[in-house]
């Protein structure tokens, strides 16, 4: 089963439809801008990442859609059948967008590592943005895209935790999503993340034991992610061992 927030995507629609051109001017627009804080220089804008996979097993958390991102996913809804469903578009814009790029090659290669795709009987965890992609869902602590001085959020700068606009969504969004789904297993990508969902477990929103601790950020400009990854890979795989071993249990 899945839950789309057909609101947003509604609305915006028939306006991704009738693009001509994808690119900055078009959708870093006032046509798809969300919300703003014009002091601390943040700006949110809509993306077609409206889709949740109720039954997902693993859900793997990004800080927000970067600009490549975002132009994958209206670029996936424009390419689209029209006679498909909205919930049938919005799947397959997470499959073709969620952390497209370098940076999806680089997350498959550490979860591949780890063994993860063993727990869930796949070939590889390449199969999550694929055939298996009912076992995962993507999503980022930051639903929609957010842009600090134009450029990419990076999670830090400034604080998630410490802006109101931004933690409004944390807390009204992507905590919602969490809620929805059967205690997954919760793979943050990287420190930023980490703490924002250590601060969801310590205020008793989610528990402590579905994160996995230690995962860097995929993306290839994180520099230490190669060392930060191989001094957590035998925690990391053994937290997923204990995982699947309570889950199993539990059937």
């Amino acid at each position: 089963m899945a839950i789309v927030r057909h609101s947003k995507f509604n609305r915006y629609k028939n306006l991704i439809f009738s693009l001509k051109v994808l690119n900055e001017e078009t959708l870093k627009s006032k046509t798809f801008l969300l919300e703003k804080d014009e002091k601390k220089k943040i700006e949110v804008y809509y993306a077609p990442f409206d889709y949740i996979n109720e039954e997902a097993r693993i859900v793997i958390v990004g800080i927000t859609p970067g600009w490549y991102q975002m132009k994958q996913a209206f670029s996936a809804v424009k390419s689209a059948n029209h006679q498909w469903s909205d919930e049938e578009i919005l799947h397959e814009v997470k499959k073709q967008a969620s952390f497209s790029g370098p940076m999806r090659k680089n997350l498959i290669t550490m979860l591949d590592e780890l063994q993860l795709q063993n727990h869930l009987g796949l070939s590889s965890t390449s199969e999550l943005f694929g055939k298996a992609n009912h076992f995962v869902h993507t999503v980022s602590i930051l639903s929609y895209p957010v842009f600090y001085k134009g450029k990419n959020y990076n999670g830090s700068t400034p604080n998630m935790l410490k802006s109101e606009l931004l933690k409004k969504y944390i807390l009204q969004q992507f905590t919602k999503e969490l809620l929805a789904l059967d205690n997954p297993l919760i793979i943050p990508l990287g420190v930023n993340v980490s703490k924002v969902l250590l601060y969801l477990a310590e205020n008793g929103y989610i528990d402590h034991e579905l994160i996995l601790r230690g995962f860097p950020h995929p993306s290839g400009g994180n520099g230490h992610r190669h060392k930060q990854f191989a001094e957590n890979k035998e925690g990391m795989k053994q937290q997923l061992e204990r995982y699947f071993v309570k889950k199993m249990n539990k059937l």
